[in-house]
């Protein structure tokens, strides 16, 4: 087969999608909130460390409160250090059906969410307890399309958390996180980054152990079925 030098470029860079379901109910108000929002600049900074020419790190935020709101669409963290991470304001109940139907689409939207990325990971953090109907939205998101492929961590925040709900959320026990206080919210949102950020090395073995965490990381190859990341 004759020589091409056009064959020889570089890979393209994968992009491995973050989206945190942040619960900014009025009970997260005063230390909660300010804490929440140091820990995802923390996050921020871990990913922006983590990023590479072949992965590009993007962060998507949904609050529920007193509204649902796509309180940051996908933004790459590189970008982050120059318009910053707009504040979060706690008020109202706590509609995680709904914030999580909003994931679910934006997830299943290949122009918001498209192929042959890094699986998305998605981290729910809460300090109480929904009050809306969040059985069928959840069993929708676990099990049905794109979202159900996605990596699943939930956080707890004090004690009044509804521990339940959030062990059906997130993937396994290791994926589940208890910040008994405050100040244990960067801790956790810490540890998630640092075991996210972790590249697959090979398409064979695609299970990465950090910290006694394992982690899917792995792309969809090209060629995969249409609804495969």
């Amino acid at each position: 087969m004759a020589f091409n030098p056009n064959n020889y470029k570089p890979a393209t860079a994968k992009h491995l999608p973050v989206v945190l379901l942040l619960d900014v109910s009025g009970s997260m108000s005063g230390p909660k909130i300010d804490n929440l929002y140091d820990a995802t600049n923390e996050m921020i900074k871990v990913f922006s460390d983590a990023a590479s020419k072949e992965k590009i790190i993007d962060i998507a935020i949904i609050t529920f409160g007193e509204s649902v709101e796509l309180h940051t669409p996908y933004t790459s963290v590189v970008d982050f250090k120059s318009r910053g991470l707009n504040p979060f304001l706690a008020s109202g109940m706590t509609p995680l059906g709904t914030a999580l139907r909003m994931a679910k689409d934006m997830i299943e939207d290949k122009e918001t969410t498209p192929s042959n990325i890094y699986r998305p990971a998605v981290v729910l953090v809460s300090d109480g307890a929904p009050n809306d109907e969040w059985r069928g939205p959840l069993d929708n998101f676990k099990n049905d399309g794109r979202s159900s492929k996605c990596q699943r961590f939930a956080v707890a925040i004090g004690n009044d958390a509804d521990d339940k709900m959030l062990k059906l959320f997130a993937e396994d026990d290791e994926h589940f996180f208890i910040a008994e206080n405050a100040s244990d919210i960067v801790d956790k949102f810490k540890q998630i980054s640092m075991s996210v950020s972790v590249k697959a090395p090979s398409s064979v073995n695609n299970n990465i152990s950090t910290n006694g965490l394992a982690f899917d990381n792995s792309s969809a190859n090209k060629d995969d079925d249409d609804d495969e990341f």
